[in-house]
């Protein structure tokens, strides 16, 4: 029996597919964070270069992919999908169990699809030097690995409580001759605004967007740099589900529930958006997002406009949100730590062609642990949240005797995460919910802006 699925370099996708051309109902727009009007393309300037522009309102089908970005991609992609033929016998289930695999890439996880030709637009377009922010480091790293690659200057605001826990995360970004800042930091007038309010807030990824954006919008030489949310970002992911319909080809096989793990959308959306333009189409399949208690966007945040920092100087965006306010819990998966969700990830459980789960963290690092044990890849902290969604679905199989097919993203491997594992093995693990008050708080907050029907 096949385990490994593997495409050549010749089969890899050479364009990214965007989903906003079969959406049935079109994303609410940005609007500028002073005016409250729609955004349009001078207000984003500052920020992005033009070409991310001119994709992230694009309602093109398919955006080619430049040759040097292809290029960069061949250092891992095409990435690997393989059976899970070992948990499926440890969980005696019915069901067939595929994973995608991103941990090949040069920082081990699916961040590097977006970053390198992020980096790429900006270097075309004359940009020194890139801002961003990172939660538990992958983005970060990513970004500093592709900023490298093309000869650009990188500075990374990384959430405090990250950088406390990750610190060879750190390293990695510094290898790749990134300057890294915990974050609140007072390099920044929005750090020291925090700070000031909040001495010893452990940080959030709202927070460091903020500072990131200030350094970009002061800088006539910097950029600012995404890694989740925006629809562009989301896109570029989407070379994960291309490559995956075509293992899933050579595999005879077809999957019947698609499962991610769930922070701003962009590894959810990578995998399953191909897939999603056949169930648009009419085909019959589920598509899961799993995402933490401690802050579940998806399953128990507003649909409404919101800022996507803590310090209001993104555009306002329609998606899920806990609150700009929201500063999470310190768990583990840094990487799923964020109050808003993606617009286009957002609009699509509006029209209920996605839904939402969320667990807690302690149940989701024994899912990686049995996921480990079987299948030999210690996953990172953020992917322990899909292990355990489809270890759920896979036990239901069994019950009831179904015989289906799930397939779900291991969108990274957690090798600089042991101090997540040092802290689940030893018991000193905790798990943390929203509470109902805290909730209410963050939401009475929200910008006084109207959805439009």
């Amino acid at each position: 029996m096949t385990k490994k699925f593997i495409l050549t370099e010749n089969n890899m996708p050479d364009k990214w597919y965007n989903i906003q051309a079969d959406m049935p109902n079109p994303l609410k727009p940005a609007l500028h964070p002073g005016t409250k009007l729609p955004a349009g393309p001078e207000d984003f300037a500052p920020l992005f270069p033009m070409e991310l522009i001119k994709q992230e309102v694009s309602k093109e089908r398919w955006i080619q992919i430049p040759d040097p970005v292809r290029d960069a991609y061949l250092l891992w992609r095409p990435t690997p999908m393989i059976r899970a033929l070992a948990l499926e016998k440890a969980l005696g289930t019915t069901a067939k169990i595929y994973y995608k695999y991103e941990g090949t890439s040069p920082t081990g996880s699916h961040k590097p699809n977006t970053a390198i030709p992020q980096a790429y637009y900006n270097k075309q377009e004359g940009v020194k030097k890139l801002a961003t922010e990172t939660g538990a480091g992958q983005w970060g790293s990513s970004l500093a690995f592709a900023c490298q690659h093309f000869g650009l200057e990188c500075t990374v605001f990384m959430v405090k409580v990250s950088f406390e826990q990750k610190p060879y995360r750190k390293n990695l970004m510094e290898i790749f001759k990134a300057k890294v800042i915990a974050s609140p930091s007072t390099t920044t007038e929005a750090g020291k605004k925090i700070l000031a309010q909040f001495p010893d807030t452990p940080g959030s990824l709202g927070i460091a967007i903020s500072e990131a954006v200030e350094v970009a919008a002061k800088d006539g030489d910097t950029r600012y740099s995404l890694g989740s949310v925006l629809n562009h970002v989301l896109m570029h992911q989407t070379i994960i589900g291309l490559e995956a319909e075509k293992q899933f080809e050579m595999a005879d096989d077809y999957p019947d529930i698609l499962v991610g793990c769930f922070g701003g959308g962009s590894n959810f959306a990578g995998y399953t958006f191909p897939f999603l333009r056949h169930k648009i189409a009419g085909k019959k399949m589920r598509i899961i997002a799993s995402e933490p208690a401690a802050c579940p966007t998806l399953t128990r945040g507003k649909f409404a406009y919101d800022f996507g920092d803590t310090v209001g100087m993104t555009p306002l965006m329609p998606m899920h949100t806990l609150g700009r306010g929201f500063v999470p819990s310190s768990i583990h998966a840094g990487g799923l730590r964020y109050h808003g969700a993606a617009p286009l990830c957002s609009q699509l459980l509006q029209d209920k062609l996605i839904e939402a789960v969320a667990y807690k963290q302690k149940e989701c690092f024994e899912s990686a642990l049995l996921f480990a044990r079987t299948e030999g890849i210690v996953p990172a902290p953020e992917a322990s949240h899909v292990i355990h969604a489809v270890i759920k679905e896979a036990l239901k199989c069994k019950a009831a005797g179904e015989k289906k097919t799930i397939g779900f993203n291991l969108c990274g491997h957690g090798h600089f995460d042991m101090s997540a594992y040092d802290a689940y093995l030893s018991g000193k693990m905790q798990d943390y919910e929203m509470s109902d008050e805290e909730l209410k708080k963050n939401l009475a907050d929200l910008p006084p802006v109207p959805m439009p029907a």
